[in-house]
């Protein structure tokens, strides 16, 4: 059931602080300590405190306006950096990711879909702790450590130690994680994510693995095999990893080590899978992911040249003056190219600041989980869902929705052609497939079906299906080109 317009109108924080440097960041996370979050995507923390999970936190710390934030490298000693402010797609579509982290890339790009990945983060997946969280399993397997911040200085935890239990870590309410980092793959060693979801896009892991292991003339001499879903926290299969060590990967091989790795796993029934499910399931992905290592097939279905539905930005995403929203203070933002400002709202959704104080109603709610795709916009150049976005985060950015779509009286061309084709049906649906489709042929002009089916991940039709849909963005595509 959805919320009830009084349950909405119950703030959902009270201070919204968007700091320019990083110590400004940390002295107010010393300074509200429990009251406070830190926000970067937001995609797990806006439902959180929608849903009352996150009781006492008032204050949110926005930290999207600080720079140098969302590097990917890799240093000397051939050691990998992930920024906090690295999205699932800045993996999913690095090189550097790719090639010498592919189990990382995997999982990022099994997230969610565009809309979710532009702006969730890998930091923000392993803060929110969820054992079905899809990065964390790679991350393990690869032996990364999590530095944390505060303004009193830094450490370092390996992230085998950074889980307590279920949405629970080590990290204190003053502390920042500044950074993630993990050995690169070298020569000789190959990785793999294999996922398990109810479908194929937008969905959270029944269970998932990730392994990495290190060969010398077809002989494992390391392995490292974990599990997601199948326990309160992310386990290594300890003694499938201890199994392979001076063996190669022949059939039986595999299948004795997929044995021995259902033997870390303890699953639970819940919505998503049964008990019993999982524990079977976990010797098929697990000899699924051997046989691709022994076959060195691991990189087959990771898609190149991904759509991202994000293009340059047409503002600059970082800005060099600090905001401080609370109630009082008006959200400045541009609109489908017009100024807007907003003295009311700072304490909503984005999606919730269009619609009632924008008066912009033609993006849509259809869940306000993220699910469906129906109150998908521009921010700053990249398609995201609103019902995920904090209004303030608006404040200086450009943002364009279905009514800015169209130039004066001609309409874009994925609009004609969901009428020409017939794709509109009930129609609810249909601005959050527009802009979706609208920012794919801005990236791919000329996109292939499957990166059209890729793009529209993140839209849910309740109508009849998505053939025509698919057939409309075509033919637009085709149309653009001449």
């Amino acid at each position: 059931m959805l919320p009830t317009s009084i349950e909405k109108a119950v703030p959902m924080w009270n201070r919204y602080h968007q700091p320019v440097t990083l110590d400004e960041a940390l002295e107010l996370l010393a300074e509200y300590k429990e009251n406070c979050r830190i926000i970067a995507g937001g995609t797990d923390l806006i439902l959180e405190l929608e849903a009352g999970l996150r009781p006492g936190v008032e204050t949110l710390i926005d930290i999207t306006r600080i720079p140098g934030l969302d590097g990917i490298t890799l240093d000397e000693e051939d050691t990998i950096h992930i920024g906090p402010m690295v999205s699932h797609n800045d993996a999913a579509d690095s090189k550097l990711i790719i090639e010498q982290a592919l189990p990382l890339a995997q999982a990022s790009w099994s997230v969610g879909a565009p809309q979710i990945r532009n702006r969730g983060t890998i930091a923000g997946n392993l803060i929110t702790a969820s054992p079905a969280n899809d990065t964390i399993t790679p991350l393990m397997a690869l032996g990364a450590v999590v530095r944390l911040r505060s303004s009193a200085g830094s450490r370092e935890v390996p992230l085998a130690d950074f889980f307590t239990g279920v949405r629970k870590t080590v990290m204190r309410a003053d502390e920042f994680l500044a950074e993630i980092h993990f050995p690169a793959l070298k020569s000789g060693q190959r990785g793999v994510f294999v996922k398990v979801g109810l479908r194929k896009a937008q969905a959270i892991s029944v269970l998932n693995t990730a392994a990495v292991l290190t060969f010398e003339d077809q002989t494992v001499q390391q392995a490292a095999i974990t599990l997601g879903a199948v326990a309160p926290t992310i386990v290594h299969a300890a003694d499938a990893e201890k199994y392979l060590i001076g063996k190669q990967l022949t059939p039986e091989v595999i299948a004795e080590a997929a044995r021995l790795t259902l033997e870390a796993a303890a699953p639970i029934d819940d919505l998503r899978g049964t008990a019993g499910y999982r524990r079977y399931m976990v010797e098929v992905i697990a000899r699924r992911a051997l046989t691709q290592l022994a076959e060195n097939s691991q990189a087959q279905g990771l898609p190149r040249n991904m759509a991202r539905l994000a293009t340059s930005r047409t503002t600059p995403r970082l800005s060099t003056t600090a905001v401080h929203n609370g109630q009082q203070e008006p959200i400045r933002t541009t609109i489908n190219g017009q100024p807007y400002t907003l003295t009311a709202g700072q304490e909503k959704t984005l999606l919730d600041l269009l619609r009632e104080d924008a008066g912009l109603i033609g993006t849509k709610e259809g869940c306000a989980e993220g699910e469906c795709g129906a109150c998908t916009v521009f921010l700053d150049g990249e398609a995201v869902m609103s019902c995920l976005v904090p209004a303030p985060r608006a404040h200086s950015a450009e943002i364009v929705t279905i009514e800015g779509l169209r130039t004066g009286e001609n309409l874009h061309p994925v609009q004609q052609a969901f009428i020409d084709a017939a794709a509109v049906q009930c129609g609810y649906c249909t601005p959050g497939f527009l802009m979706s489709a609208a920012k794919l042929l801005e990236e791919i002009p000329q996109p292939n079906r499957e990166q059209i089916r890729q793009a529209l991940t993140g839209n849910l039709c309740r109508c009849t299906g998505y053939y025509k849909i698919i057939d409309a963005v075509e033919a637009a595509a085709q149309r653009s080109s001449k």
